[in-house]
């Protein structure tokens, strides 16, 4: 039976938990297995590696560190803004998700964490960023 390499494509159903057992992320219920060419960085690099050696019908759990998943929560990547920058039609709610312009001409996505009359925080660390991971895979097909 053929196994994943670097090159193929596969097609995975996955389960995404936090070490409590709660479910962040979930292919099953979509019912759309995730397709992944593997060795091209499609996917965050502890869940490629797992895919890696894997046989059509296997399934496996994996557990990894934040820095194989979306990295450590960096604190540069926090900022407070004063309201007043900010559009004013925006509505500032917290959990809230902005775009906003990097000041080199790059964008990036920062959820708003904390507002008050004057200051607006903004994080744009991935929401995973930090987390220690653990994945329920499935191995349906290697394309």
């Amino acid at each position: 039976m053929a196994t994943a390499n670097a090159g193929d494509t596969v097609r995975v159903h996955y389960t995404g938990t936090f070490n409590n057992g709660e479910i962040f992320d979930t292919s099953v219920e979509r019912n759309e297995p995730l397709e992944v060419k593997l060795g091209e960085n499609q996917v965050i690099p502890g869940f490629e590696k797992a895919l890696l050696g894997m046989k059509t019908g296997e399934k496996k759990t994996i557990c990894f560190t934040a820095e194989e998943g979306y990295g450590p929560h960096r604190e540069d990547m926090v900022a407070q803004v004063e309201r007043s920058k900010l559009p004013e039609n925006i509505n500032l709610v917290v959990g809230q998700f902005l775009q906003v312009d990097r000041g080199d001409g790059q964008q990036l996505v920062a959820e708003i964490t904390h507002v008050t009359d004057d200051m607006v925080t903004l994080d744009a660390n991935h929401p995973l960023a930090g987390k220690d991971l653990q994945f329920e895979l499935e191995l349906l097909e290697i394309m």
